[in-house]
C-alpha cells in the first residue's frame, strides 16, 4: 500500500499498479485519506480510520472527478477531526441509511388503517394520490416543515378544494405521528403547520317541489335503486355509507327503526323509520343470499359510489349544485320545518354534540317565527 504525497497532478495521473485489481495511494499529510484505482480505471477518494475499538473503518468521499482534489482533502480533515473527537463516519452514514423514507412510513400508515379504521380506503387513496408521487423517496429526516407548508400551497394554488388540502395535510401528519410514536424519526415536521380556517359548510336545502323533482329523475336512471336510495336518504337522514351499508337483519318493523351497529362517531344506534319509509323498504328488490338492504343488482354488493348516476339525475332534475349530502342536510330541514326541535334532529342525525346541529338553528327559528306570528294574530282577534 503506497504511501505518497497526494495531489491534483498525482491523482490525475494515477494508476492502479500493473498485476492488481486495486491499488490504494496513502496521503502522508493527512492520515487516513487515500486515493483508491482500480482496474478498470476507476478511481475514488477514501477515508480510512480506525474506530473508538480500533476496528478499522472505510467510508468513500467522492468518486474521482465528481469533486474536486482540494474538496475531498477538506472532507478527510473534516472526518479526520471526527474520529479524534470520538466520532465514527461510517457509522453516521449508516445511520443515515436506517432513516426510513416516506414510502416507508406511508407502508406503516396503510397497515395501520387496515387494523383500526373502519374505512381504510380512504386513507389509502390520499396516500396512492397525493403523498407518494411527491415524497415517497424521500428519508423521512429530509422533509421539512417548510417544504410540507410550499406543498400544500401549490396544491391549493391548483384549484384544491381547502378541505381536500386539509384532508391532505392531516393524512401526511398523522404518518409522521405513527413514526414518532415507534421510534422511528425524531420529530412530525407537520405540527408546525397551522391549520387554514376555511368555511367548509354546504347550507343547500332541497325544497318538498325540487326533492319530487330529483326523485322523478332518478327514476329514469339506468340504476335501478337510484330512485330507492335517494327517497330513504330525504326519508331517513342517513350518512352516505350507512344506507349503502345497511342490512335487512337490522330493520325492524315492529320498532320502526333501522339499527346501525357502526356509525361515524363510532357506537351502534337505532334511526326510527317513518311509515314512508317503511313503506319503500317493504317495495325493495330482495334477493337470495344478500343481506344488503340496497344492493347493486349486479354484484350484489353494496354500491361503493353514486357519484355517475347521482350526477346523471340531478343534472336531469335541474338542480347541479347538490350533493348526495345535500339530502341529508334537506331530511334535517323537512324536520325542522316541521316543528321538530333542534335536539330531536340531532338524535336522528347521530350528531355527537349539540353545534352539529345548530347549523339548523335558523330553520327552527323560522318555524318559531311562524309560531309567534299565528299567536299575535290569534290575540287579535282573530278566532277564525
Amino acid at each position: 500500500m503506497p504511501k505518497v504525497k497526494l495531489d491534483h497532478a498525482f491523482c490525475l495521473t494515477a494508476q492502479c499498479e500493473p498485476g492488481k485489481k486495486r491499488t490504494d495511494y496513502y496521503d502522508l499529510s493527512t492520515t487516513g485519506f487515500t486515493l483508491a484505482c482500480h482496474q478498470s480505471g476507476y478511481k475514488s477518494y477514501e477515508f480510512r480510520y480506525q474506530d473508538a475499538y480500533g476496528k478499522l473503518k472505510q467510508r468513500r468521499i467522492a468518486p474521482y472527478g465528481d469533486v474536486s482534489f482540494s474538496e475531498a482533502q477538506k472532507i478527510a480533515k473534516k472526518w479526520r477531526a471526527e474520529v479524534i473527537m470520538g466520532g465514527d463516519p461510517a457509522a453516521q452514514k449508516a445511520e443515515k441509511k436506517a432513516v426510513p423514507t416516506y414510502a416507508d412510513l406511508a407502508a406503516m400508515h396503510l397497515e395501520y388503517a387496515q387494523l383500526h379504521l373502519r374505512r381504510p380506503e380512504n386513507v389509502e387513496r390520499v396516500i396512492r394520490v397525493h403523498l407518494l408521487p411527491r415524497f415517497a423517496r424521500e428519508r423521512a429526516d429530509a422533509i421539512s416543515t417548510q417544504d410540507i407548508a410550499k406543498w400544500l400551497a401549490e396544491k391549493r394554488k391548483a384549484g384544491l378544494a381547502p378541505a381536500t388540502v386539509e384532508k391532505l395535510k392531516v393524512t401526511l401528519g398523522r404518518s409522521f405521528q405513527l413514526a414518532v410514536k415507534r421510534g422511528l424519526v425524531a420529530a412530525n415536521p407537520v405540527q408546525g403547520i397551522p391549520r387554514e380556517r376555511f368555511n367548509n359548510v354546504r347550507d343547500r336545502y332541497l325544497t318538498p317541489a325540487e326533492a319530487a323533482r330529483l326523485i322523478s329523475a332518478a327514476e329514469q336512471s339506468k340504476n335501478p335503486q337510484l330512485a330507492n336510495l335517494i327517497t330513504l336518504f330525504l326519508l331517513t337522514g342517513l350518512r352516505k355509507r350507512e344506507l349503502l351499508d345497511a342490512r335487512w337483519e337490522h330493520v325492524d318493523h315492529g320498532r320502526q327503526s333501522l339499527f346501525l351497529p357502526m356509525t361515524k362517531n363510532g357506537s351502534g344506534r337505532h334511526v326510527p323509520l317513518s311509515r314512508a319509509a317503511l313503506d319503500v323498504i317493504d317495495r325493495l328488490p330482495r334477493f337470495d343470499n344478500c343481506p344488503w338492504l340496497v344492493p347493486n343488482p349486479a354484484t350484489r354488493k353494496p354500491y361503493t359510489d353514486l357519484k355517475h348516476p347521482f350526477d346523471t339525475a340531478r343534472r336531469l332534475a335541474g338542480l347541479p349544485d347538490i350533493t348526495p349530502h345535500s339530502l341529508r342536510h334537506s331530511a334535517a330541514s323537512f324536520m325542522v320545518n316541521a316543528g321538530v326541535d333542534l335536539f330531536a334532529v340531532g338524535k336522528i342525525l347521530g350528531h355527537k354534540n349539540v353545534a352539529s346541529s345548530q347549523r339548523y338553528s335558523h330553520l327552527a327559528n323560522s318555524t318559531l317565527m311562524a309560531a309567534v306570528e299565528a299567536g299575535a294574530a290569534k290575540m287579535n282577534g282573530n278566532n277564525s
